[in-house]
C-alpha cells in the first residue's frame, strides 16, 4: 500500500480488504471449483484442506453469482462476462469487510452487469464497504459517493448528481461535453430506478452536440 500524499491511512488488516484487479491472466489449466476455492486461502491457509464452512461459504458466493452450474469447466474456456463472475465470487468467499474493485463490469455483457451490480448493493446493505474505479459515466448512479479524478487530483467528491456535472467532466476530461436527460418513469417499488440519468456527448467549437450535422462528433465522455 502505498504512502499517502497528504493526511493519514489506516489499515485494519489484510484479513479486511480483498482486492480485484482489472485483468487476470493464468496459463494454469485451473477449473471454476478450484478459482473459487483461492477466496478462502487467507481464511484456511495455502496448504490445509477445505473445511465445511469452507466449502459452505464459497458455494454461497457461487450460487449468487450464478457459476454452481459451471464449476466442472475450465476457468479458461469460459466467457468474459462468465470468468469476471466466478472472480467476483471467489472474492465474495474471502468474505473481507471492504471490496476493493478495478473496473468491473468493463467489456461485460448486460446481465453479467446486472448480476454483478446485484451483489455489490446487497453487500452494501450488508455493512461492507465496497469501492469501484470505473470511466462509464452510467455507472455512479448505482452509487452512494462519487470522487471524480483527473491526472491524481480530486475534482469532486459527493452524491453522483452533485459531481457529474458538465462542469465538473469538462474540468477532468479537458473537453466541452453536453448533458442530455432523458425522460424517466416512476418506479414505485424503487424511487431512484425513475431518477433520469444524464448522458454526454462532446461538443465542438460551434457549440454542436453529437447530433445533426456533426454526428461525426459525438463520443461517450467516458471512453
Amino acid at each position: 500500500m502505498q504512502h499517502p500524499t497528504a493526511g493519514r491511512l489506516r489499515a485494519e488488516g489484510d484479513a479486511s480488504v480483498a482486492y480485484l484487479p482489472q485483468q487476470h491472466h493464468t496459463t494454469l489449466p485451473l477449473t471454476v471449483a478450484e478459482v473459487l476455492t483461492m477466496g478462502r486461502y487467507r481464511a484456511r491457509g495455502l496448504l490445509r484442506p477445505m473445511r465445511a464452512r469452507d466449502r459452505a461459504t464459497v458455494a454461497a458466493a457461487a450460487v449468487r453469482l450464478r457459476v454452481d452450474d459451471l464449476v466442472h469447466r475450465r476457468f479458461g474456456e469460459l466467457s468474459g462476462g462468465q470468468r469476471q463472475r466466478v472472480r467476483v465470487a471467489s472474492m465474495l468467499a474471502n468474505e473481507a469487510r471492504c471490496l476493493l474493485l478495478d473496473e468491473p463490469i468493463t467489456g461485460l455483457d448486460l446481465p453479467s452487469q446486472e448480476i454483478i451490480f446485484e451483489v455489490f448493493a446487497h453487500e452494501r446493505a450488508r455493512g461492507r464497504l465496497v469501492v469501484m474505479s470505473t470511466h462509464h459515466i452510467d455507472e455512479v448512479r448505482r452509487c452512494d459517493r462519487v470522487v471524480l479524478l483527473a491526472h491524481g487530483t480530486v475534482v469532486a467528491d459527493g452524491a453522483p448528481d452533485d459531481v457529474v456535472t458538465a462542469e465538473n467532466l469538462a474540468t477532468a476530461f479537458g473537453v466541452r461535453l453536453l448533458a442530455v436527460v432523458p425522460p424517466a418513469a416512476p418506479d414505485a417499488d424503487d424511487p431512484d430506478a425513475g431518477r433520469p440519468v444524464p448522458s454526454f456527448a462532446l461538443v465542438d467549437d460551434h457549440g454542436h452536440g453529437g447530433h445533426g450535422d456533426h454526428d461525426d462528433a459525438a463520443a461517450p465522455a467516458g471512453r
